[in-house]
């Protein structure tokens, strides 16, 4: 099976330009190839994880990725699947973002002896002269073409700013930058970019009588039909600081049955004909299915150690035995007990299971709260320092939040 048989396989190609000539690229290993990253935020997030494999599967078979930190697009904003317009941000905040995504990075993509390389679009976008970028640039895009792309077409109801108007150009630009600089030849991303890599390849063919190919992956979709990761309220980052490993490991452990074999194909390193095999499983063993998954993905991103110790916790809470020191904790400090005692509703507040105390009262009048495997029904209950010394008490909201509190 050739590389590209393979993403076809594991359904990582929604749309290719070219495809004969992306096949001759790719399978040759003579693909230099860029997906752009912008820094909206200080961590990377499960929405990205599907550009980070295709990378790191490319990669490996001796192509040449270039991750681009979108330094300058990011003052813009990209408006593909928005309903309005993102937030700007200042110029600190985003090389701050910038300098996150690069360490991230680095466990996913190897950047030594030039195997990759990692550029930052705020080098020349930042440099552009305007009345130069409007003659040598602009001329070459369709207002009616550009009016026509998906990205656009949503936003056209809700109010498109200029700004915004701008974007594909800008991303245009970076690639006509990385074709004629660096020889890049493919742009990879998902398929919500696919009027933007357009416009990257027309203004290459335009301005420099080259051919120049565009490549997109779909966009991972959970069974209620929503974007992974897309939002960031709620997001599911790569950074342990801000997704614990237990937590990451748990968002993969409950995903739906019905997405178990899509996320092992899309996601996983683990060869096709074992994940053939695990397709023919049926009740118990998807949840086994969903072990593998969660447990190959949190060692992918967070180390084997961090996935064992995060397995360990799950099974504890799940199916007993297994260490419940590797679960999110709080340890509770003496200031945080009045009289000795501390109440139900600040130890839901005090673990961050609930954002507010009236939160906290809501999810035990409605059954939602549990401790050490009992349900709790009175708000006014109190715990002594005595009784969470040692090992603490397990705290549970819902069916898949879990904190153990603790105190010494």
């Amino acid at each position: 099976m050739t590389l590209y048989d393979e993403l076809t396989a594991r359904g990582l190609v929604a749309q290719v330009t070219d495809e004969e000539e992306i096949k001759e690229l790719i399978n040759n290993a003579k693909a230099t190839f860029y997906i752009g990253f912008d820094p909206t935020a200080d961590s990377l997030h499960v929405g990205h994880f599907m550009a980070l494999s295709l990378m790191k599967r490319l990669q490996m078979a001796g192509n040449r990725p270039i991750a681009l930190l979108g330094g300058g697009t990011a003052m813009i904003g990209d408006p593909s699947g928005r309903t309005d317009m993102r937030q700007m941000m200042t110029t600190e905040t985003i090389n701050h973002n910038a300098e996150c995504f690069k360490k991230q990075m680095s466990k996913f993509i190897d950047f030594s002896e030039g195997r990759a390389l990692m550029l930052n679009n705020a080098d020349w976008l930042t440099k552009l002269n305007y009345v130069e970028l409007l003659r040598d640039v602009g001329s070459h895009f369709s207002v009616n073409r550009m009016l026509a792309a998906e990205c656009y077409k949503q936003r056209m109801e809700r109010g498109l700013t200029f700004l915004e108007f701008n974007y594909m150009i800008m991303q245009s630009y970076d690639f006509y930058v990385l074709f004629k600089d660096y020889g890049c030849r493919l742009q990879c991303g998902g398929d919500d970019q696919w009027s933007n890599i357009l416009g990257g390849t027309e203004l290459i063919r335009r301005k420099l009588g080259e051919n120049a190919y565009g490549l997109t992956i779909p966009l991972l979709l959970t069974s209620e039909g929503k974007k992974m990761g897309k939002t960031q309220a709620g997001a599911v980052w790569l950074d342990p600081n801000k997704t614990s490993p237990y937590d990451f490991y748990q968002y993969w452990r409950n995903v739906e049955d019905a997405d178990v074999m899509n996320c092992l194909r899309k996601l996983t390193f683990l060869p096709l004909e074992e994940i053939e095999k695990m397709e023919k499983w049926e009740g118990s063993e998807i949840n086994r299915a969903k072990e593998i998954l969660a447990f190959e993905l949190t060692k992918l991103v967070h180390s084997e150690e961090e996935a064992q110790k995060a397995q360990d916790a799950a099974r504890a809470l799940f199916i007993g035995g297994g260490d419940t020191s590797n679960m999110p904790s709080t340890k509770l400090e003496a200031s945080d007990f009045v009289d000795g005692e501390i109440t139900i509703i600040d130890l839901l507040a005090k673990s961050g299971l609930v954002p507010s105390k009236s939160e906290a009262r809501r999810a035990i009048d409605q059954g939602g709260v549990e401790i050490d495997g009992r349900k709790v029904s009175d708000i006014k209950l109190k715990f002594t320092k005595e009784q969470l010394c040692g090992d603490g008490v397990i705290l549970k909201k819902g069916k898949k939040s879990f904190n153990r509190v603790y105190t010494e």
